[in-house]
């Protein structure tokens, strides 16, 4: 049982497992390019496995949330701080949600989805948003451009949103002298 002023177990889990496969799929997109051409298409698949699982455990993680009141917010912390750490967590949990879906959208608009079945890890295939793979052409070629540029948005979000959950516990943790840290480790 966690203690009054950490995080649940499994939150911590979420967390960190959501935190590695972003991460992770960061660090793939950014360097894809340094890969060799027949490298690159299993590199796309592995990203688009690693969304879908995010989608999976940050809708997990928000019902456990829903479910499971945080640690109240260490002594000390300012209305404003508090205030301010609402909204940057919901606006993580927004990101998390909108990124994985705004790639799946723009995958399930991909005119070559015939040929690239979409995958989980290559276990079993994932089936595509039937209304966006159903559209025709030129207009889903629209589509796919317009879903692309809503993933990049997200992502562009949420490297700012990052920085800013990073900062604000470092600043918590060492300059206010706040055991901020050890709430989300086990």
């Amino acid at each position: 049982m966690a203690l009054p002023d950490r995080y649940t177990r499994l939150a911590m889990v979420f967390h960190w497992t959501i935190a590695a496969l972003i991460i992770a799929n960061v660090i793939g997109i950014w360097t894809i390019d340094y890969f060799p051409e027949n490298a690159q298409r299993p590199l796309i698949n592995l990203h688009k496995s690693i969304g879908l699982t995010v989608l999976g455990l940050a809708v997990m993680r928000i019902l456990w949330r829903v479910t499971h009141a945080p640690p109240p917010a260490p002594a000390g912390q300012h209305g404003w701080e508090r205030t301010l750490a609402h909204l940057a967590h919901f606006a993580l949990y927004a990101v998390i949600i909108g990124l994985p879906l705004t790639g799946y959208m723009h995958d399930s608009a991909f005119k070559g989805a015939a040929e690239h079945p979409l995958t989980w890890f290559g276990l079993f295939e994932v089936p595509r948003i039937g209304w966006i793979q159903a559209i025709g052409q030129p207009d889903k070629e629209g589509l796919h451009k317009l879903f692309f540029s809503w993933h990049a948005a997200f992502a562009t979000v949420f490297y700012g949103l990052f920085a800013l959950h990073v900062i604000g516990a470092l600043k918590h943790q060492w300059l206010d002298r706040q055991r901020e840290l050890q709430r989300m480790w086990s």
